[in-house]
């Protein structure tokens, strides 16, 4: 077994492990977080004004590393089309039961079952933060490879306030904060066009800042 495919295994049983748990306390996970409702709108809105891809439908759209399926259908509430994946078959089985109106498949953010150019935009949302940083620009360029022309990239994760890519104890398992600097510097070199940048400061319960990057591919 590889390096990655460890990784990859042992997350997936970290996540399967709390499933249940997990989807319980995060299932109104955008609930009195106004701000980040506001960069989900953003991208949404980007998406739809980039015009049609060559995806199989208008808006298509996929949030990688999707858990137990609220912010997928939060975008879905937004007018996208839009599926899920995620390396946890448990959290997928909550998505499909909680949302089966809504397509969700296991699977490996940086090994996608999709053609080149696939789709008009990726969310990331608080998943990346959990790959190895030396795996992130594979991620980046997976996420390059699938996205049509002028699709777009939301990522969410931990930011690091200025600091180095720090290892933290994640509730379920190790994570990564990353300086949102650093990484929007990664994703440059992956082909991606920065569009802009948000970071919001913890509130009660968090510990770390947040930070938001919206990318466009870059021509």
């Amino acid at each position: 077994m590889t390096d990655s495919s460890s990784h990859h295994r042992a997350t997936a049983d970290a996540y399967d492990a709390v499933a249940v748990l997990y989807a319980e306390l995060f299932r109104d996970a955008l609930a009195g977080f106004p701000l980040d409702r506001a960069v989900l709108a953003a991208f949404a809105e980007s998406v739809r004004a980039a015009g049609p891809g060559s995806g199989p439908g208008p808006g298509s759209v996929a949030e990688l590393g999707c858990g137990p399926g609220a912010v997928t259908a939060h975008l879905r509430d937004l007018g996208l089309d839009v599926f899920g994946v995620d390396l946890s078959p448990v959290m997928i089985g909550i998505a499909r039961e909680t949302y089966p109106d809504l397509r969700f498949e296991v699977g490996s953010m940086d090994a996608l079952e999709l053609p080149d150019g696939r789709l008009r935009g990726i969310v990331s949302w608080y998943s990346v933060i959990h790959a190895p940083p030396r795996d992130v620009p594979s991620y980046f360029r997976e996420f390059r490879r699938v996205l049509a022309s002028d699709g777009r990239l939301l990522l969410a994760f931990f930011e690091s306030e200025g600091g180095p890519v720090t290892a933290f104890d994640h509730k379920v398992t190790t994570a990564y904060r990353w300086p949102v600097d650093g990484l929007a510097a990664l994703a440059r070199e992956a082909g991606f066009t920065e569009i802009g940048r948000m970071l919001r400061e913890p509130v009660e319960g968090e510990r770390f800042r947040r930070g938001h990057l919206l990318l466009r591919t870059a021509d």
